[in-house]
């Protein structure tokens, strides 16, 4: 048995194993070859410290990738090893026949995370992705991620996870304010919104906290949907392999609801420990003083990677934030993007287009409609707002009249300007953006034209 697990690793990593010692010759090739030595005195117009340093970095950074894959290496060989060894689960039993030992490993061979086979030799495109995870979790080092896969598989199996979708947790209860997937980042990974403020409500809490059976039926729960969140995941190259979650405590009950805090922090160690990497960012919004006061309390129990995860946005900068990983399409109109729920005007795939207003200056956003006899609807919100608009119709006509659709006082974040109007001659709608302060605003804006429909014959279809 030995000899074939150890045969079978070798199959598998050798040509791995060359192409990446090669990559290792590289480096060294690149470190001694004279040419590339000489080629610095040759560029005279340049700083030759600089290309040095340049030079430094591309060889440090080219180190760095074949330790990574040097490490992937060493974690599937291991990793097939205990599967084929019987010892992935627990160490392995022995006094078991033969035909039992055989039917184990057999069993075990078909072994899966996340949907995703465990086995390397395989040959599914997900494996790697998955083992990466558990390698970046503890900073590549190959044994510490293969007991930390372990651990993983062994709380599964205990906890009964992969049967947790089939369970009816909670469904009497509207959770769907506390967390919610809602549309995708820009690099097509969910949106997970995890929202405190719901507990506001005496009567919501103690209807789901109100018992340690309901606490624990929670904490279920809250596995429950991030194993949900993780079926919309394929762990195949450049598709969605994590999550954004985005943390709003907005009207948070504070720090006197104790089971909230004890539920939420063993949620929070059980996701930590059992779903590494599945969770790219955590950005926290709205975040208050006793929330730092008790993460800093438990920060020597989390780890540094989950650490350098955590995004704490100032209120005034939460916008601006989120746009660095959601498109205003995709974004919320309450967090400053353009999403509504249950929109019938516009869809995620109307793109919207961008313009800047600079410090204590105008611009105007032309819309131009050359059809008559339809109806033209747009919207636009501005980052940071603090600014005036005024909407306006311009015929194209010189001898017709502007008409003044709306002229808007300041607005807060949370607020998405959308306007429609009747377009019976040919012209343009013009948006006016003044921007009285000193710092530049970012205007995100849409539109579409739709048939007109007179009300009698909406009036007659209903």
């Amino acid at each position: 048995m030995e000899e074939e697990i150890e045969k079978g690793c070798h199959e598998y990593s050798e040509d791995d194993e060359a192409k990446a010692f090669e990559e290792e010759e590289m480096i060294f090739s690149l470190l001694n070859a004279h040419e590339y030595n000489n080629s610095i005195h040759q560029v005279d117009h340049l700083d030759s410290k600089n290309i040095i340093r340049e030079d430094e970095n591309f060889v440090a950074s080219l180190q760095m990738k074949v330790r990574k894959k040097k490490a992937l290496l060493d974690f599937r060989c291991m990793v097939e090893d205990a599967i084929l060894g019987n010892y992935i689960l627990e160490n392995p039993k022995v006094n078991l026949s033969k035909k039992e030992m055989n039917k184990m490993i057999e069993q075990l061979g078909e072994i899966t995370l996340w949907g995703v086979p465990l086995l390397p030799s395989k040959g599914h495109e997900g494996t790697d992705t998955v083992l990466l995870k558990f390698l970046k979790a503890k900073d590549f080092k190959v044994q510490e991620a293969f007991n930390m896969l372990r651990k993983t598989l062994k709380w599964r199996k205990d906890y009964k996870t992969d049967a947790i979708l089939e369970e009816d947790l909670l469904l009497d209860l509207d959770l769907d304010k506390v967390l919610y997937v809602n549309s995708v980042d820009k690099q097509g990974n969910p949106l997970y919104y995890n929202m405190y403020g719901a507990f506001k409500d005496k009567e919501f809490y103690k209807r789901v906290l109100g018992t340690e059976e309901d606490r624990e039926k929670f904490l279920r729960w809250r596995i429950q949907f991030m194993e949900k969140i993780i079926k919309k995941l394929t762990f195949k190259a450049g598709e969605a392999g994590s999550v954004l979650q985005i943390t709003d405590f907005k009207n948070s009950p504070g720090p006197e609801m104790k089971e909230l805090r004890a539920v939420s922090k063993k949620a929070f160690f059980l996701l930590q420990a059992n779903y590494p990497e599945i969770i790219h960012a955590n950005i926290l919004i709205n975040v208050p003083f006793w929330y730092y006061t008790s993460l800093l309390v438990s920060s020597k129990l989390v780890n540094h990677r989950t650490k350098r995860n955590f995004i704490f946005v100032r209120p005034s900068k939460v916008t601006q934030t989120l746009l660095k990983y959601i498109t205003p399409e995709n974004l919320p109109i309450e967090y400053g993007g353009l999403k509504r729920d249950n929109d019938g005007e516009f869809l995620p795939e109307d793109s919207a287009s961008e313009v800047i207003v600079k410090g204590n200056s105008s611009r105007s956003i032309k819309i131009p409609v050359s059809e008559a006899g339809v109806t033209i609807v747009w919207e636009f919100t501005v980052v940071g707002w603090d600014v005036t608009c005024r909407e306006e119709f311009i015929p194209e006509d010189e001898g017709s009249y502007k008409i003044l659709l709306r002229k808007s006082k300041e607005r807060k974040m949370g607020e998405c300007v959308r306007n429609s109007f009747y377009i019976n001659e040919p012209g343009k709608i013009m948006i006016t953006i003044d921007n009285a302060t000193l710092k530049k605003r970012r205007v995100y804006y849409r539109s579409k034209t739709k048939p007109f429909v007179p009300n009698y014959i909406i009036n007659n279809i209903k």
